[in-house]
């Protein structure tokens, strides 16, 4: 469970439900997997869809979005670039419509979600806000009900393959733990992540998560313990087996674990 995870956390989706559409975008990477995931939630009949995380400032992978107007709002799940810089765009080309999110510098017209719990709802579609900070410290889930099925908008704090960063100094370990296991009592409802598949149970990864994370803590533990000081020093002994080329990315992780085992960093 601490080595390297790079294939899904839960067992994928079978399919996705009918009101449910993903547009990936064109920015494939190895933190964005195929690219981010655009998701576009429309009742069955309804008129307004609702957007889940524009993407980049990409212009046909907005205009195919936009391509499904009419839209009554814009959803954030995080504020990193790859799901927001094409947000303020989106919002042009949708004849200013609102985009919402937890932080004030991505909301666009309407009210940051600051409310745990926060419900809403469009044309069919139920919405309840999930507060998950860890990942970043914006970062929210929305559990979103139509008719009798379900599904968690994950972002980053679940992804559809391996596992995710937690970004410090801005993410934080002890509140990704925390989010993680409020998702882990998501179980059997399926979960829309930001990168990669749609996964069939949320609680499932979460789960995952929870235990992979748990071991990770337990090898940063033994390499302090051994004489690693320094964040640099831990990822080479604990995240050997990760390309180098991400090495950068661990050390963020590595960062937050640290911190969170109160050990102090140059």
């Amino acid at each position: 469970m601490g080595g390297h995870v790079t294939a899904p956390a839960a067992a994928l989706a079978d399919e996705l439900p009918d009101w449910v559409t993903l547009l990936r975008a064109p920015n494939p990477g190895p933190m964005t997997l195929d690219g981010t995931n655009t998701w576009l939630l429309r009742a069955p009949g309804a008129e307004h869809a609702v957007v889940v995380d524009p993407g980049p400032a990409d212009e046909a992978h907005l205009a195919a979005i936009a391509a499904y107007e009419p839209v009554g709002f814009v959803l954030i799940t995080h504020g990193h670039p790859d799901h927001t810089e094409g947000a303020p765009r989106l919002s042009e080309l949708l004849g200013g419509r609102h985009v919402l999110a937890a932080d004030p510098a991505h909301t666009i017209g309407g009210d940051p979600l600051t409310e745990p719990g926060e419900h809403f709802g469009l044309d069919g579609l139920e919405i309840d806000l999930i507060s998950t900070p860890g990942h970043t410290a914006d970062s929210v889930c929305f559990l979103v009900r139509c008719g009798d099925e379900r599904v968690v908008l994950t972002g980053d704090t679940i992804l559809g393959r391996g596992t995710t960063v937690v970004a410090h100094p801005d993410g934080h370990l002890g509140d990704y733990l925390s989010s993680l296991e409020l998702l882990s009592t998501y179980t059997g409802i399926p979960a829309l992540p930001g990168h990669g598949p749609a996964l069939a149970d949320c609680g499932v990864a979460a789960e995952f998560y929870l235990a992979h994370r748990r071991a990770r803590l337990d090898q940063v533990r033994a390499a302090v313990a051994e004489g690693a000081t320094t964040a640099p020093e831990v990822v080479a002994r604990v995240y050997a087996d990760v390309d180098r080329s991400l090495w950068w990315a661990a050390e963020w992780s590595v960062r937050a674990q640290l911190a969170y085992l109160g050990v102090e960093q140059p």
